[in-house]
């Protein structure tokens, strides 16, 4: 990560230099864990919440049941609902009741896992931000969000 320096108490924070930075080392976030990072980078911080209350004493992840939504429209609609909303307060959520049994979702966390605990160099060969059928990067949408998300995607089309 590339902080650049005013003057030796003073640091000037360019968010496209760190974005740059971060992107070119083509090892994502598992890299930044592997490197001994101490800190989240500030690309990855979210400012703090306007709306969050102070005398709340734990934060809870908003969970998503889609039971239901096959059969219900207005359960549907109802579901659609809460995800935005998750989507827009949270940026992430859990489902339950989305029928994929726990032996494939076991199996999946476990392709991702040996994926990710791959050498560098061998990761950096899959790495790229052009649409191909095997696309491994850090974050889509690196350079449009608003804020980076602490993430490395795998796809496979």
């Amino acid at each position: 990560m590339v902080l650049v320096t005013t003057s030796a108490t003073t640091l000037e924070y360019n968010r496209k230099v760190e974005l740059t930075a971060f992107d070119e080392t083509k090892t994502g976030v598992k890299g930044l864990i592997d490197a001994g990072i101490t800190e989240v980078p500030r690309i990855f911080r979210l400012p703090e919440p306007e709306n969050l209350d102070s005398d709340q004493s734990e934060l809870t992840l908003p969970t998503i049941d889609l039971d239901g939504i096959n059969e219900d429209p207005v359960r549907r609609k109802e579901v659609i609902g809460k995800v935005k909303d998750a989507l827009e307060s949270w940026g992430f959520f859990q489902m339950v009741n989305h029928g994929i049994p726990i032996s494939v979702m076991e199996e999946m966390k476990k392709g991702v896992i040996r994926f990710h605990e791959q050498d560098s160099e061998v990761k950096k060969e899959w790495y790229t931000r052009d649409q191909r059928r095997v696309i491994y990067n850090s974050n889509f949408d690196l350079n449009s969000a608003l804020v980076t998300n602490w993430r490395d995607t795998f796809l496979y089309f």
